[in-house]
């Protein structure tokens, strides 16, 4: 969920990006040099080919986020730009299948649970953002994205793999504040959500320079409205996700490059963040119980920034409980896949979304 020309572009030691008590715990760490020294823009993206150690599948629209489907073995990936598209690939063959604009797909508004919900989707005026999926029988999942267009929501959907046929109903949707830009959802385990207000649909940010306070968290429950969670202000709260008890709120916040935790137990919620040095965008558990988020790398703003500037990128992989992280993978300024968003772990292999035409896979098996 990149907020696009307006975050700062190349690459900075990494020492640079990170507070002092964390210097210590990741003084090995380093992120990739540059190849070529200060702002370099980003030219017209040429073929889908391999490159840096990225396998890409290409031609889709914005491949903004992006999930592992249960056991399933497939990824779920949004198309942020209307017509809003949802893609379903399976990573060994490279196949995907479209599902809203697919035949498969179905409109079935129930009124009974989602009750506030003006009507069903304007299939040609809404796009998909952030995507939060929960397996609810085997192969069965409720799917909630953020969407824009002609309303600002949180969409809900059933995706069925139980068929020959990937099957996508959408079934309501949850009506947020319209004058305002949510960007990720995190589902519940009573059907609601907690989400990141990012910011006013009006801001304008620009130049790199620091934004300051621009949004919080909201959090709706089935049968009441969206409310705004006390003391979770931030700088551009981005990804969302929650522990498995759903005690702790995880948030990728972009503005200030931190990843923040929030326990629902305390009253107000106890606060714990750590520095990162890239870009935080989405945020997104792996099977093995860490955290995985992506995004460009930081450098000052003074050295490279506005929407022509190539940073390069990182995944990093996050210790949930000691804030412990390491970097993953990633690709510098010259690839061709910039803007990236989101990642997520299959085997051995990490998939990362993009604002960009296309999704890359690289291997964490050394040579």
């Amino acid at each position: 969920m990149t907020l696009q020309h307006s975050i700062p572009a190349a690459i900075v030691a990494f020492l640079g990006a990170v507070t002092p008590s964390v210097v210590a715990e990741h003084a090995t760490e380093s992120l990739p040099a540059a190849t070529a020294p200060g702002q370099q823009a980003v030219a017209p993206l040429p073929g889908c080919r391999n490159e840096q150690g990225l396998t890409y599948i290409c031609d889709l629209s914005v491949p903004e986020d992006i999930l592992t489907v249960g056991s399933s073995g497939l990824l779920l990936v949004s198309g942020h730009r209307a017509p809003g598209h949802l893609y379903l690939i399976d990573p060994a063959t490279r196949a995907q299948s479209e599902l809203i604009h697919g035949a498969t797909f179905r409109l079935q508004h129930d009124t009974r649970a989602y009750p506030d919900c003006p009507g069903p989707l304007n299939l040609q005026a809404f796009d998909v953002h952030g995507l939060s999926l929960t397996e609810t029988s085997p192969r069965h999942f409720s799917l909630y994205t953020t969407s824009h267009g002609v309303r600002e929501a949180i969409e809900i959907y059933d995706l069925d793999l139980r068929g020959t046929a990937p099957m996508l109903t959408w079934k309501g949707c949850v009506v947020l504040q319209q004058d305002s830009y949510h960007n990720s959802v995190a589902r519940l385990a009573d059907g609601g959500f907690v989400a990141t207000r990012m910011r006013d649909q009006n801001f304008k940010g620009g130049g790199g320079a620091p934004v300051g306070i621009t949004g919080h968290l909201v959090e709706w429950h089935p049968g009441g409205q969206p409310q705004r969670l006390a003391d979770t202000d931030m700088s551009l709260p981005n990804g969302i996700d929650v522990s498995k008890d759903e005690r702790y709120i995880y948030v990728a916040a972009i503005g200030s490059q931190e990843l923040v935790r929030f326990d629902r137990r305390s009253t107000p919620m106890a606060k714990r963040t750590v520095s990162l040095p890239i870009r935080p965008d989405n945020v997104h558990w792996a099977t093995d119980g860490k955290l995985l988020t992506a995004g460009p790398n930081y450098v000052p703003p003074g050295q490279c920034s506005g929407a022509g500037c190539a940073t390069g990128w990182s995944v990093l992989e996050v210790d949930p409980e000691t804030f412990a992280f390491s970097r993953l993978g990633g690709a510098d300024q010259t690839a061709a896949m910039q803007r990236v968003s989101s990642a997520m772990r299959v085997g051995d292999d990490i998939w990362v979304g993009s604002n960009d035409d296309r999704i890359a896979r690289f291997s964490l098996r050394r040579p």
